[in-house]
C-alpha cells in the first residue's frame, strides 16, 4: 500500500529487484535493504554487491519500530554483508556485554 500512494502500481519484490539492478548498473557497491530481499540480490546481482540491513535484532529483543526484522544468526545465514544493530546496542545497561552476546551468537 505505501508503494500505491506514491504512484508506484508494482508489487514490492519487483520495485526491490529493478532498484537493486539499477544501483548496480550505476556503479554503486550496494544497497540498503531489508534481510528478507538478501537472497533475491544475492541471485540478481554480482557477488561483490553488497548488502546493508537494517533491523537486526538479537533474539528476545524488542522490535521497536522495525517491521520486518531478523536475527544475526538469522541475517548471517541470508548473506547479509553488514548488519546495523542500533538500539539492542545503544540503549542496553552494558552496550560492550550486549556486543559480545551478539558476536557470540554468530
Amino acid at each position: 500500500s505505501d508503494l500505491a500512494g506514491i504512484g508506484l502500481d508494482i508489487d514490492p519484490i519487483q520495485q526491490v529487484e529493478r532498484l537493486a539492478r539499477l544501483t548496480e548498473k550505476s556503479g554503486l557497491d550496494g544497497v540498503v535493504c531489508s534481510a528478507q530481499e538478501v537472497k533475491l540480490i544475492r541471485d540478481i546481482c554480482a557477488p561483490s554487491f553488497l548488502t546493508v540491513t537494517p533491523g537486526i535484532r538479537p533474539e528476545g529483543s524488542d522490535v521497536g519500530d522495525q517491521k520486518r526484522v531478523m536475527t544475526p544468526r538469522q541475517a548471517k545465514e541470508a548473506g547479509v554483508d553488514y548488519m546495523v544493530i542500533g538500539r539492542p546496542v545503544t540503549k542496553a545497561e552494558n552496550s560492550a556485554q550486549a556486543c559480545s552476546d551478539i558476536l557470540n551468537t554468530l
